[in-house]
């Protein structure tokens, strides 16, 4: 499967921000998907992750209550909706794919088989 983050930008601390990510392939129901990310400096970190028919979602503590994960597997397509954004909330987001079964809080160490090029989310202060 490929995979095609956009919908990054410039936003004011406070502001909001929805991601997409568009997959090739007619198995896109079938997959995991989650979203990561990457600050300056920093190591790649998990930020949520959804199982393939969207009735489980798992999210990194640092965003649980502001970030949102869906997917339409209709369009192939997974979202992050990104609102109350924080400065530290800037960095490359990345979007992945796993073919295994859902495995919720594993996904923070990684895992996933597929990864798509990132797309920049800048929150100034």
């Amino acid at each position: 499967v490929q995979l095609q983050a956009s919908g990054g930008g410039l936003v004011q601390a406070g502001g909001s921000l929805r991601l997409s990510c568009a997959a090739s392939g007619r198995t896109f129901s079938s997959y995991v998907m989650g979203w990561f990310r990457q600050a300056p400096g920093k190591e790649r970190e998990f930020v949520a992750a959804i199982s393939w028919s969207g009735s489980n979602t798992y999210y990194a503590d640092s965003v649980k209550g502001r970030f949102t994960i869906s997917r339409d597997n209709a369009k192939n397509t997974v979202y992050l909706q990104m609102n109350s954004l924080k400065p530290e909330d800037t960095a490359v987001y990345y979007c992945a794919a796993d073919k295994g079964p859902y495995r919720g809080s594993a996904y923070s160490t990684g895992g996933m088989d597929y990864w798509g090029k990132g797309t920049q989310v800048t929150v100034s202060s």
